[in-house]
């Protein structure tokens, strides 16, 4: 027969031990906009958490732990790689290569720091022949508010969709253009830590800032990230500089 006091501590004790359990519980799950923990978008294995554009093809893939593209997909519309969660401010760290260039641009341009282009002494502007790929991210589900991955000389890390709008101030368009060109050479592995606070991008590219709180005029205040798709594959070459990219280390830390 069990005694007086021992039923009275049971009596404490399992309320107690299930308000603990809840505790433990509601930390796991505790926002970590509020903690300001870095969360780990990409795991690894799989796109938990991602959204693969339907009709695909398994172009977008998992190998060996990275996330890789060689810009052939057979979606019939949007081909990009989307996070299913939004994010409003935030700082991002994520590695990414570019794997290959087997398509040659034409026509890149000069970029002055200003944002704008060299012209040579008849008013045209300078362009060069170059093996170029080119992918980027996508922040707040805009295009416009693209950070740039690419072989350009100019380097990654600019903002081409604000660059190129003539209708925004010259101190805009510089605020997005590149201070240097960071990138590491084709093939091998580069950071990127993207924050967005606001209006507001600064992008450090290998330890080094390259873009420092610009301004982004018009940016929506929250949207879903995208790796970016380029180009296209048609009867066995690719036209357009294609996206031969690989992306490891996603992390997001809310602000």
């Amino acid at each position: 027969m069990r005694s007086e006091s021992f039923t009275r501590t049971q009596k404490f004790t399992r309320p107690l031990l299930v308000f603990l359990v809840i505790t433990v519980i509601t930390s796991a799950f505790t926002d970590k906009k509020e903690t300001g923990e870095w969360e780990k978008i990409f795991n690894g294995r799989d796109f938990a958490g991602w959204i693969v554009p339907e009709g695909d093809g398994g172009h977008w893939r998992v190998v060996d732990g990275v996330i890789d593209y060689d810009a052939r997909s057979q979606a019939p519309g949007d081909k990009n790689l989307w996070t299913r969660q939004e994010y409003g401010d935030f700082v991002l760290r994520i590695d990414w290569r570019i794997t290959a260039t087997p398509w040659t641009h034409p026509g890149v341009p000069l970029i002055r720091p200003d944002g704008t282009h060299q012209l040579d002494e008849n008013g045209e502007e300078i362009r060069m022949s170059m093996p170029v790929s080119d992918s980027g991210i996508y922040l707040r589900g805009s295009s416009k508010s693209q950070v740039n991955i690419w072989t350009w000389p100019i380097g990654s890390g600019e903002v081409y969709g604000y660059r190129m709008d003539r209708s925004l101030p010259p101190a805009v368009r510089a605020g997005v253009t590149p201070r240097m060109m960071a990138d590491n050479h084709i093939g091998e592995w580069n950071t990127f830590e993207i924050t967005m606070a606001g209006d507001y991008l600064t992008v450090v590219l290998n330890g080094r800032i390259v873009i420092e709180n610009a301004l982004l005029p018009d940016v929506p205040e929250k949207g879903r990230l995208a790796l970016q798709h380029h180009g296209s594959f048609v009867d066995g070459e690719y036209r357009g500089s294609p996206s031969l990219v690989q992306f490891r280390n996603i992390y997001i830390k809310e602000l």
